[in-house]
């Protein structure tokens, strides 16, 4: 019988979490991205009050934990030394637009992947290369002079990577979700949202706590994202005699086989429709994907990675990116739409409100 290290266990634990959080994500469709599609389109505030409500759980449930196991998030990626709030703020920008052109942010696509889209697999491949080629590769000689540009650096410095101050966040998003929820019985509605901000506490537990033990191999102190741990992903999959098995990778991994799991009892939603109206150009595919990838290494995370993860540690450089992929999302989803290229499958209600439908 084998008896399991502490670093596979915490592997196995990711997958399982990775699993959980794509299987929930299949079922009820959460997506960042398109929280904003569904509001420019039908002024629909479902997905996004739920996409609040993790936040909301994910930053609650993260200070509980990290206060009574004594985790020091502030040793987390989100708290980096000498941050650049300027190449946060382009690389969440740039994020924003690749999301709204290839239709979804990096755990999207790999919920619609799962779902058998043959387009997100375009986007995914597209943006584990050029996150890769950003964070290592050939990009890294562009990227790096502005990430590590002194002057930028020095100005950051005024501001600094404070934490913010965890009643306020709290108070801003509960103001957030009554204006967006409105009715107090649509929060029942919004089970998908406590249950993935509870999973991004959990990641922390896993990795900060458990995965401390670990003697044979270090274990890093990671939550959920999935922009790097997609180009890891790809390494893994290419590389996997020279490259180690870790906590975001198996979480990536997790996130697919739940998604499809789920897709086959769920079979609900369908993306062929997006293709068969001529709406999810190739080109849309690569240069978002491509966009994503290079942002979300600039941006420190993607819409899951900073606006869940990071926002859960209350750094106040993961609030800046998710902002600023909000704000540059918004804007392109508005321009696509002027274009009529802003693809929509399907419209996402309130039950006590128009109910879901084809279009």
């Amino acid at each position: 019988m084998h008896d399991f290290e502490v670093y596979e266990i915490v592997n196995i634990l990711g997958f399982l979490l990775g699993f959980a959080f794509g299987a929930i994500a299949q079922k009820k469709q959460f997506c960042f991205s398109g929280s904003i599609k569904d509001y420019i389109l039908t002024k629909s505030t479902m997905r996004g009050s739920s996409v609040l409500t993790a936040m909301l759980v994910a930053v609650i449930s993260t200070y509980l934990v990290a206060s009574f196991y004594e985790i020091d998030l502030t040793q987390s990626y989100y708290y980096r030394d000498n941050v650049n709030y300027f190449a946060i703020i382009f690389g969440g920008l740039i994020f924003g637009v690749g999301m709204m052109l290839s239709d979804g942010c990096s755990n999207r696509h790999l919920i619609k992947f799962a779902q058998g889209d043959i387009n997100s697999l375009i986007v995914l491949v597209f943006l584990a290369i050029f996150a890769y080629a950003t964070a290592k590769g050939m990009l890294s000689e562009v990227i790096n002079p502005i990430v590590n540009n002194p002057t930028l650096i020095e100005w950051s410095s005024y501001i600094g990577n404070i934490s913010m101050n965890f009643y306020f966040i709290v108070a801003v998003l509960l103001v957030l979700i009554y204006i967006l929820v409105k009715k107090v019985n649509r929060l029942v509605s919004l089970w998908d949202g406590l249950l993935i901000g509870l999973f991004i506490a959990a990641a922390w537990y896993v990795t900060g706590v458990y995965g401390q033990e670990s003697i044979e191999r270090i274990v890093e102190l990671n939550g959920i994202t999935f922009v790097y741990p997609s180009a890891k992903s790809l390494e893994f999959f290419t590389f996997y005699q020279i490259s180690e098995l870790t906590f975001p990778v198996t979480l990536v991994f997790g996130v697919i086989a739940g998604a499809f799991l789920m897709s086959k009892i769920n079979r609900k939603y369908s993306f062929g429709c997006t293709a068969s109206k001529g709406q999810h150009k190739l080109k849309y595919n690569i240069i978002g994907g491509s966009l994503m990838g290079i942002g979300g290494i600039m941006a420190i995370g993607c819409t899951v990675g900073q606006g869940l993860t990071g926002l859960s540690t209350l750094a106040f450089s993961s609030l800046v990116a998710i902002v600023s992929i909000f704000i540059s999302g918004t804007i392109t989803a508005i321009i696509l739409n002027k274009k009529s290229k802003l693809p929509m499958c399907f419209i996402f209600e309130w039950k006590d409100s128009t109910p879901n439908y084809q279009i």
